[in-house]
């Protein structure tokens, strides 16, 4: 079984960009009804500009990416990028259909929690859909509670989970 390593070369990059946009076609397909609300959401983060400088947002000192392979194929990541101060937030884990029911998104969310407390994170934040059943259980299994002051976007949608924990 593999375990989770940092993304840093450009072959790394290209798969890690790739699950990335795979993520976003899983969530598509499973809120159809937000579609217009997901695409606003990429454009407003600059999902492709962030991508394209790919080092500045997801390796350090600020963020990181973590990808994990089986049989030497690229199946899953996980993203961190700063918040806010000493407060990260965990981005896009995704484990494709190949790579699911082996552990590994346990594997890379304990290795980014490692990760995040190396760079000096004292906090970690994420927000998730409410239909994600495979992550919600695994976010509180890795720590992670309902965040008592969630971001004002996730206040006023009941479709967005956010959650938090203490590194």
């Amino acid at each position: 079984m593999s375990t989770p390593r940092p993304v840093r070369n450009a072959a790394d990059v290209a798969a890690a960009s790739q699950l990335a946009r795979d993520f976003f076609e899983v969530i598509r397909g499973r809120y159809p009804e937000m579609t217009d609300l997901i695409d606003a959401y990429l454009v407003d983060q600059d999902f492709e500009g962030q991508l394209a400088n790919f080092a500045s947002h997801f390796n350090p000192p600020a963020g990181e990416c973590l990808m994990v392979d089986l049989d030497g194929v690229p199946v899953g990541i996980v993203m961190l990028k700063r918040y806010s101060g000493a407060v990260c937030e965990m981005n896009r884990m995704f484990v494709s259909e190949a790579g699911r029911g082996r552990g590994l998104g346990r594997k890379l969310g304990e290795q980014l929690i490692a990760e995040a407390r190396a760079l000096g994170y004292r906090e970690m934040r994420l927000d998730a859909l409410h239909r994600h059943v495979e992550a919600l259980p695994l976010y509180a299994s890795l720590g992670f509670l309902p965040d008592a002051n969630p971001p004002a976007f996730s206040r006023s949608d009941p479709n967005i989970i956010s959650m938090r924990r203490t590194l």
